[in-house]
């Protein structure tokens, strides 16, 4: 599933195409999407002028003088700025069709994708309202981790997974953060120190960041806006590397199933 980086990826990847550009209408091949496409979608998007993309957690925001499409990528979906007139491959749901000659195309081959339509205010409508901080942004650091976590049982991997306590945080860069700040993933959040906590809030951050710096991380079915895969999977050190020496000491790389995802770490370089 495209993550926290892929998505922001994604957003600065389309802005520059779309900021300004005014959506002359919208074609609709397929509206069984994760929720199906309500009627009336195409005329709610035509004559608006889309005045800023960005993103809040996995969901990318296109905002317009009349609304604000929130979209999400699913497991599978991909956005790409076209020209006009490029004919659909399969799996070409939607395209928005801009007074610039180019398209916005929706690709989304298992269809888990989701797109909204919302007048007010994006951040109020039910899959945005309950979110947690975004981790690059200033609310979140090693403090309100450790508040977040107190007298918490549930394993620390799935508390930074949990978007209602800070969002963004997907498997993939769950691992890797907590492997930064040797931590077990299986360690009870409630006892992970204050200090300790820090270090994981960094090692959030730092791999969120160097991710999103080399375009996010590449999955069989992720692709940048302009085709190319992302560059960050061959900096990873624990995720999928089951069985093979760790990086550092050159442990065994461990897995079990922890929430029903798939959780790697070294025993060596992760103690506790």
């Amino acid at each position: 599933m495209p993550e926290l980086p892929e998505v922001e990826t994604t957003c600065r990847g389309i802005a520059p195409s779309l900021e300004g550009r005014l959506i002359e209408r919208v074609v609709l091949r397929e509206r069984r999407l994760r929720w199906p496409v309500p009627p009336g979608f195409e005329r709610q998007l035509a004559g608006r002028r889309i005045t800023r993309v960005d993103r809040r957690a996995k969901y990318l925001l296109i905002r317009t003088d009349g609304g604000t499409l929130v979209a999400h990528l699913g497991m599978s979906g991909s956005l790409r700025v076209l020209v006009r007139g490029l004919a659909p491959r399969p799996h070409d749901h939607v395209d928005l069709v801009l007074d610039s000659g180019r398209v916005l195309r929706l690709n989304d081959p298992r269809r888990f994708g989701s797109l909204h339509w919302v007048v007010g205010d994006p951040e109020a409508h039910p899959l945005l309202a309950g979110l947690g901080p975004e981790p690059l942004g200033p609310g979140f650091d090693g403090d309100y981790l450790w508040r977040r976590a107190r007298g918490r049982r549930v394993a620390v991997k799935l508390l930074i997974m949990n978007a209602q306590v800070v969002v963004g945080v997907g498997n993939i860069y769950a691992s890797e953060a907590l492997f930064r700040a040797g931590i077990r993933p299986t360690t009870p959040a409630g006892r992970v120190s204050r200090a300790r906590m820090e270090k994981l809030a960094q090692a959030i951050r730092d791999v969120l960041s160097e991710a999103i710096r080399v375009g996010g991380t590449t999955l069989r079915d992720y692709v940048n806006p302009d085709g190319a895969p992302g560059y960050f999977r061959q900096e990873l050190f624990v995720y999928e590397r089951a069985g093979e020496p760790c990086r550092r000491c050159r442990t065994p790389i461990r897995q079990r199933v922890l929430g029903q995802r798939s959780t790697y770490w070294c025993p060596t370089c992760q103690p506790a």
